[in-house]
């Protein structure tokens, strides 16, 4: 086997990012469509035969790479799964209605961009996953705002930020337990530290959104009385639906697994729907179908199809519509393109090499965390996966932080403040293709509104050049 040269590791990347961006050009949001995966297998057969014929690695090295890339894929592909479920039974319930019905009558429009930015870092930070809470308040926050007449690149960059915010701080968070581990960090003293760099973000986020929700046109307040009209119209609204999340956020409290939790709340809306919305259940069941056979007949259908409600509203129509865990399975189809490609680029060595010249470059503070910062980006873009843009970076960085003699806790805070937040800001990361899916707002629209998550490594990079609360020993 054959050690590659930085050209000859840069060419995959380079040609998957050439693909991917004529692609956006020519299919605009339709590219996860297929596009992107076609893209992706392309490059990693490409990948596969430079491997094989120029640095003689057999095809055995490079499946298995692919493997167990893989095999670390089938919790995020179940979840995905159970929150599509989680979707179609929140929506025909008459939950999501119901917190789209409550949201806009107590939020008023100009809070209603922090109001979601804050919500979703309090859930966030109870649930610890990003996932779980895009899929449950981010999506009726999403629909609360769009009939207010928020544009929805807002309002998905606000989920987003406010996601990944929770996400970060919170103890339940695996990202936050890993980047913990690798660095040989106390779980608490990391989090602590992470507070220099993620409070200024948080802070400068906040102020955005605030001001934008001024700044932004909304609906007249006739327009949004016409659509509590049609939502109450089609749904039986009562308090007792927001038990269902309630449920939810009790079986977070009790750090019940995410897919278990997930799964549970989708039949717990399944159930509901079935006593409160029974006319919709008979009427999703169809004809031939009565009694307790149309009610099991709906929750099926409910938590694995699509489902159309008309309302008399279109954009109503539009927000109300769902697709169940057969809605995720493009979202999974991407996954498996992209981790086979991280798994073809490690197998390879390419991803070493490229990361080990950066490693080079480091002479002072700034430079090391910079090169940290490049190297999990660069992990996130090549790799796509955000738990190998924390475990790479942060294997290779250890000796070197140790040696110049800074504590551990500044490299954990750097895999988190980089590795984390920039995940879902790549199109073909597994974080960036599932929150694009869950809310159906390509990851270029919401990027440029992700506040927090642009925010983050720039606050790392500032703090760095001060050398704020950075010790070391040398």
């Amino acid at each position: 086997m054959k050690k590659p040269g930085l050209a000859l590791s840069l060419l995959p990347i380079i040609l998957l990012v050439s693909m991917i961006s004529a692609g956006v050009r020519l299919f605009g949001e339709e590219i996860s469509s297929g596009t992107s995966q076609i893209s992706l297998l392309l490059t990693t057969v490409i990948t596969s035969i430079i491997s094989i014929v120029v640095l003689k690695i057999p095809w055995s090295k490079i499946e298995k790479g692919m493997m167990n890339h893989l095999s670390k894929t089938g919790s995020a592909i179940f979840i995905l799964l159970m929150i599509g479920a989680l979707t179609g039974s929140w929506m025909i319930s008459g939950v999501v209605p119901a917190m789209i019905y409550y949201g806009l009558k107590l939020i008023h429009p100009s809070v209603f961009l922090v109001v979601t930015f804050i919500l979703t870092a309090i859930v966030s930070l109870m649930a610890g996953s990003s996932w779980t809470t895009v899929g449950t308040i981010g999506v009726a926050m999403l629909s609360a705002g769009q009939i207010l007449g928020i544009p929805a690149p807002w309002l998905a960059g606000a989920i987003i930020s406010g996601a990944y915010f929770g996400d970060k701080l919170s103890p339940l968070s695996d990202t936050t337990n890993l980047a913990a581990a690798v660095a040989g960090v106390d779980l608490y003293t990391h989090i602590r530290y992470m507070l220099i760099t993620v409070t200024p973000a948080f802070i400068i986020s906040l102020l955005i959104y605030g001001i934008a929700g001024f700044v932004l046109p909304v609906s007249d307040t006739g327009g949004v009385e016409a659509n509590l009209g049609s939502i109450s119209s089609v749904f039986n609204i009562s308090p007792l639906l927001l038990l269902v999340p309630v449920f939810t956020i009790v079986l977070i409290i009790k750090k019940v697994s995410p897919f278990i939790t997930l799964f549970l709340s989708a039949v717990a809306g399944a159930i509901v729907a079935c006593i409160v919305q029974p006319e919709l259940c008979r009427e999703i069941a169809g004809e031939g179908f009565n009694g307790g056979a149309a009610y099991f007949v709906a929750s099926l259908k409910m938590m694995y199809g699509s489902i159309s409600i008309e309302t008399g509203d279109p954009i109503l129509n539009s927000l109300t519509a769902t697709k169940g865990m057969a809605g995720m399975l493009n979202t999974v189809w991407l996954i498996l393109c992209v981790v086979t490609f991280g798994g073809a680029m490690e197998a390879s060595g390419m991803i070493q090499v490229i990361t080990e010249r950066m490693v080079k470059l480091v002479k002072s503070t700034f430079s090391l965390v910079g090169s940290t910062v490049a190297t999990t980006l660069f992990c996130n873009i090549t790799l796509s996966d955000q738990y190998m843009a924390i475990l790479l970076p942060g294997k290779m960085f250890s000796e070197t932080y140790k040696k110049m003699g800074y504590e551990p806790r500044l490299l954990s805070r750097t895999l988190e403040d980089s590795g984390t937040v920039t995940s879902v800001l790549v199109p073909w990361n597994t974080c960036g293709v599932a929150q694009s899916g869950v809310l159906g707002i390509s990851t270029f629209a919401y990027l440029p509104y992700s506040f927090f998550n642009l925010l983050t490594p720039v606050m790392t990079l500032l703090v760095a050049a001060t050398g704020y609360k950075i010790k070391r020993k040398l």
